[in-house]
């Protein structure tokens, strides 16, 4: 019998922590691939048995997906109006919380867009550039924007490629099958961009702000580590992330 007690404790132990672990899944903006997959990193020391599983891509198709009963915990969106809109048509269990404003580059693999500017995609050496599919990604919106707003537009819109969100935009890039992209910032500046070609960060006077929020779903209202995770994305550590990626957060952009 004695022998026994160790094992039952041990097993008594082992499910109180089963019973208590708990898991949100997160639909997250492509733009927050490498900063999301730092701050989920650091929360799990701090919760180590909750497990946070995030699903990066279009803020409009994850938009789509929550109204039709995908099952996202959290959505994290590049615009914050789609959340807006998810909170008015009764599918958010919290108020929209914004936690950045993204900006938008020009970058390349194997040439130095830092020396470019919009104007230098007219050049006819430059046969392929692209960009997120405006008709769904806010980034690709903003692109499409600041082209228009330089006049450059027509000029450039038969060499598009578009790319399904901000991160498969940049991959197009990477491989080859554009020359230059219209990217995030977030994006440029991880190691594994950084290191190749280079960046030109595009005038944010150019195009609307991209004010980025986050809701908990309606599919959450109960659930703890939801707001556990919400309540982190607030923390100085969780800010520092957003930071170093490049992001503006809330309340450091002036007049906005």
């Amino acid at each position: 019998m004695k022998l026994l007690r160790p094992l039952l404790l041990a097993c008594s132990l082992l499910f109180a922590a089963t019973a208590h672990a708990e898991k949100v899944t997160v639909a997250a903006a492509a733009d927050l691939k490498f900063a999301m997959d730092e701050i989920v990193a650091t929360f799990k020391k701090a919760h180590p048995t909750d497990e946070v599983e995030v699903i990066y891509g279009s803020s409009g198709k994850f938009h789509t997906q929550i109204q039709q009963g995908a099952p996202y915990d959290l959505y994290f969106s590049a615009d914050i109006a789609f959340p807006r809109e998810l909170v008015k048509a009764g599918f958010a269990a919290s108020e929209v919380k914004p936690y950045a404003f993204g900006r938008i580059v020009l970058w390349s693999a194997g040439m130095d867009a830092s020396k470019m500017t919009l104007a230098s995609l007219t050049d006819p050496k430059i046969a392929r550039i692209a960009i997120a599919n405006p008709k769904h990604a806010p980034y690709g919106k903003r692109a499409e924007e600041a082209l228009r707003a330089s006049g450059l537009w027509e000029k450039v819109e038969p060499k598009l490629v578009y790319g399904e969100n901000i991160a498969h935009t940049a991959q197009f890039v990477q491989t080859g099958n554009a020359q230059v992209g219209i990217i995030a910032l977030a994006l440029a500046v991880n190691p594994e961009l950084a290191r190749r070609g280079g960046y030109w960060l595009i005038p944010d006077n150019l195009h609307e702000p991209l004010e980025q929020g986050f809701v908990i779903t309606k599919r959450a209202a109960g659930s703890a580590l939801a707001r556990r995770f919400a309540d982190y994305m607030g923390s100085q550590p969780a800010r520092a992330v957003m930071t170093k990626y490049g992001f503006v957060l809330p309340g450091e952009v002036a007049g906005r």
